[in-house]
């Protein structure tokens, strides 16, 4: 299945590579990983990031909001580190590298996903409350990349660590994984007090 995977926006790409190729203005920003690779690194599979801001069971829906993108940086043969980008008054800006399970999970759900029959639009979407990211299958393949509704058809896939109760890697529609995170962040009632 192809996945429609939409272009980064140039600037975000372009920081990237600046960073990539500018060590000495961001050697602190540098993973061990990244510090450890012989020869060139290239930034591959751009995913936009999506916050999920408000999961209530109160609240008219979900909203989203695109925070940043996310590139895999590349060094030979595997995936050594990611980098973000994030969205300034002054446009798209180079943030931070980083290295961690997020990284091989992100490529599990990607390899994944295309195995399906369904067109989606990859997307990470990030549930802070639950400590969760998620790869986020969008059932409109041509949507812009800054539109941040969920579809109830819309495929949620754990990423790995995921939290307990969770399972990573395993696809859940929206209309499915919503009202299971949406108990998860719903405060139990205090022994005695009015439901």
């Amino acid at each position: 299945m192809p996945l429609y995977a939409l272009p980064a926006p140039a600037p975000a790409l372009r920081s990237v590579l600046t960073a990539l190729g500018s060590p000495t203005a961001v050697s602190q920003d540098r993973t061990p990983a990244l510090r450890s690779v012989q020869g060139s690194v290239s930034a591959e599979t751009p995913l936009p990031v999506h916050v999920l801001d408000r999961i209530a069971p109160t609240s008219p829906g979900p909203l989203t909001r695109l925070t940043g993108w996310r590139f895999l940086i590349r060094g030979g043969e595997r995936t050594v580190a990611a980098a973000e980008t994030v969205l300034t008054p002054d446009g798209w800006t180079f943030s931070h590298f980083f290295e961690g399970p997020y990284l091989s999970s992100t490529e599990r759900a990607l390899r994944q996903a295309e195995s399906t029959k369904t067109p989606f639009q990859p997307r990470l979407l990030s549930i802070p409350e639950l400590y969760m990211l998620t790869l986020w299958l969008h059932a409109d393949a041509d949507a812009d990349a800054a539109s941040g509704a969920l579809l109830p058809t819309d495929v949620l896939v754990p990423l790995a660590p995921a939290p307990p109760g969770i399972a990573a890697h395993r696809p859940h529609l929206v209309a499915e994984l919503l009202p299971l995170m949406t108990l998860r962040l719903t405060p139990e009632p205090l022994l005695g007090s009015p439901v």
